[in-house]
């Protein structure tokens, strides 16, 4: 019996040993395996459309379920925008390249210049009160040039030269009571009286370029300055930034988060740069980025479907190639977790990127819609068209020119893959069509090509003009006739009754001496087109761009007749329950000579065209009229050349021809 309870005990003993060892065997293979699970969790890529489907349409500011979405794709520790001073491999390999000597080269022959900030109280206001850019933006982008310079010549040189002007201007921009340009500041100046704190397209990139410093020189500043450094940054963006997500301002500030021009991607690009970079909280980090999701689907949104940006190229290159700026961050930030490059729409995406190849009406010629750019300029920067090329397979630029140094950090790696030398030209199709806004580039196919941009649009686009109807005619690479452009940005330039800006200074009817109203339903709309190998036309209804009720019926047509030297006809045909007053006009900056009320003659630099005029429903007069507008972007000096019928009607047409001469 004594052996029989032995016995027991020690298979009791056994089974407890053994019960104990099995249970540590399954915690350990269950530890592993919820390891394993939070690593797989951790590792997935983010779902875009599902992380907005759990979002909050009132406010920017991510949701509990959003921000439990991103804390499984989005890294513990801050952002590292490139390798410190200390990786010497990394810098020496930049150092011994050619573009990496030419940068410190560059850095070095402006190392004795002094910062232009912070400008006087006097200068801010006076900027702040007649919009007046001059007498400060160029101070303090070459401020902050000069230092992205010096941070990124000490990383390359490594000898601590640049490091008492770094310093020198650290404290300079530290020192401004305000980071905004003055004339994005309130009438009261509130910002620069410190009763509020805002970010602007400059205010951004202040902050960007101090958390680079940061990031880049660590221990080569002195510890004082990157914590006055750090609690500045946390001031003026990343506190005000969550803040006005959060929808938590007294003053509103920050409104473009929900804007769907430029300011939002850059803006947004620069915030969240320096919050990942220089928050030492992941839980603000996580934050920041949720923001920046919910509020790229404003901006996404002010583009086609088909990718036509309302804001021109220019205004492409700037906003668009800071979202891809944005995208690249949080890219390389969560090893490619978050993919802004395709968002969730990215047939859209596409699109949008390769917008500037499609819009063009001739080869580097576009239609200065809005405040667009008719060409680029030589030389500006193209971080956007590298891009492009690099994640859509764009046309590749032949060279490559960032505007900022985080921009040149990306650039470094790989860029020869996305410049090319060949600089053919590519051919253009015979037409393009941006169905989303009504868009046509119908272009001509004559040895000396004649041809014409043409919008239906609305009249609450970016940057928006009254312009519902307007057109550009190019001959060769001579702009003819049409879209004027814009004004440049002084004090009124963006009124809404800006000579440039209204529909007066279009070529447009004016009805009843009424002009477009103002907002998304004064729009166009294209009811038919048709495109041949000869002959490209399109009608649309341009009456709800006017508020006037006795209208019934405007009509606008357009007619290219690509044979021979080509000819060009504008109709615009309308109907009235009572007599109206009816013109419109021809919008010229070229020379010109009224030679009667049917015929005139333009003459541009290279090319000259004879405009002949008719009508139904009653006789015309013709008469200019100088376009008092002082600072048009253009230059030049441009006329309205008003086409009016001499007595009021319930119906009538105009026809305007266009036709190359000798």
């Amino acid at each position: 019996m004594a052996n029989l309870q032995l016995q027991i005990l020690k298979n009791d003993k056994y089974m407890k040993t053994f019960s104990n060892t099995f249970i540590l065997i399954v915690t350990v293979f269950a530890s592993l395996f919820c390891s394993c699970s939070n690593l797989e969790a951790k590792q997935e890529s983010l779902d875009i459309s599902a992380y907005l489907k759990v979002g909050d349409n009132e406010h920017i500011y991510p949701t509990t379920a959003q921000i439990d979405i991103l804390k499984k794709v989005v890294p513990d520790t801050a952002f590292q925008p490139s390798p410190s001073y200390h990786n010497r491999l990394y810098w020496n390999k930049i150092a011994s390249s050619e573009s990496g000597k030419q940068y410190l080269k560059n850095a070095l022959s402006i190392i004795n210049r002094v910062p232009e900030v912070p400008i006087s109280d006097e200068i801010y206001r006076r900027a702040n009160r007649e919009g007046n850019r001059g007498i400060y933006k160029p101070r303090y982008y070459r401020s902050m040039d000069r230092l992205e310079k010096f941070i990124l010549g000490e990383c390359i040189e490594n000898e601590g030269r640049f490091i008492p002007q770094i310093e020198v201007y650290i404290d300079s921009i530290m020192a401004m009571k305000s980071w905004m340009h003055p004339n994005h500041d309130d009438k009261e100046n509130t910002v620069l009286e410190g009763k509020r704190v805002s970010i602007d397209l400059g205010a951004r990139k202040f902050g960007l370029v101090l958390a680079l410093a940061d990031a880049l020189l660590e221990d080569k500043l002195p510890e004082s300055l990157r914590e006055e450094m750090a609690a500045q940054i946390k001031h003026r963006i990343s506190d005000s930034y969550l803040r006005s997500c959060r929808g938590e301002d007294i003053i509103k500030s920050n409104t473009w988060i929900r804007s769907t021009s430029n300011w939002n991607s850059v803006c947004t690009s620069g915030t969240l740069f320096s919050t990942i970079v220089a928050s030492p909280k992941s839980d603000e980090r996580v934050a920041a980025i949720g923001c920046a999701l919910n509020s790229m689907v404003y901006y996404l949104s002010g583009f086609g479907e088909d990718g036509y940006c309302s804001e021109g190229t220019g205004y492409w290159n700037y906003g668009f190639g800071h979202y891809l700026y944005l995208a690249e961050i949080l890219f390389d930030y969560t090893d490619g977790k978050i993919n802004l490059f395709e968002f969730n729409n990215p047939e859209k995406l596409k699109n949008v990127a390769n917008f500037p190849q499609n819009f063009q009406i001739h080869e580097g010629m576009y239609a200065p819609f809005a405040d667009g750019v008719t060409r680029l300029k030589s030389g500006s920067d193209n971080f956007a068209y590298l891009m492009a090329a690099k994640y859509y397979g764009a046309k590749k630029p032949a060279e490559f020119i960032p505007d900022e140094s985080v921009q040149r950090i990306v650039g470094w790696t790989g860029l020869e893959n996305y410049v090319t030398n060949n600089g053919d030209e590519s051919l253009l199709p015979e037409y393009t069509y941006f169905d989303d806004f009504g868009i046509v580039i119908s272009r001509g196919q004559q040895q000396t090509p004649f041809s014409i941009a043409i919008k239906a649009g609305h009249n609450a686009e970016n940057h928006n003009h009254s312009d519902v109807g307007t057109y550009v005619l190019v001959l060769d690479e001579d702009y003819i006739s049409g879209d004027i452009g814009a004004p440049s940005y002084t004090a009124g330039a963006f009124s809404k009754t800006n000579p440039a800006r209204s529909s007066w200074g279009h070529p447009v009817p004016r009805i009843n001496n009424t002009l477009q109203s103002n907002g998304l339903e004064f729009r166009g709309e294209i009811l038919e087109t048709s495109f041949s190998n000869n002959v490209d036309s399109l009608v649309m209804d341009i009456k709800p761009a006017y508020e006037i009720p006795a209208l019934e019926k405007l009509e606008r047509s357009m007619v290219n007749s690509k044979t021979g030297k080509g000819c060009i006809t504008v109709i615009d045909q309308f109907e009235a329950s009572e007599p109206v007053s009816f013109g419109t006009a021809i919008m010229v900056n070229v020379n010109y000579e009224i030679v009667d009320n049917s015929t005139v003659i333009l003459s541009s630099e290279n090319q000259k065209v004879k405009v002949d005029i008719s009508s139904v429903g009653g006789k015309l007069v013709v008469k200019d009229e100088l376009v008092p507008v002082k600072h048009l972007r253009s230059g030049k000096t441009s006329y309205r050349i008003g086409i009016d019928f001499e007595k009021p009607l319930k119906e009538g047409v105009i026809s305007i021809a266009y036709s190359p001469m000798n």
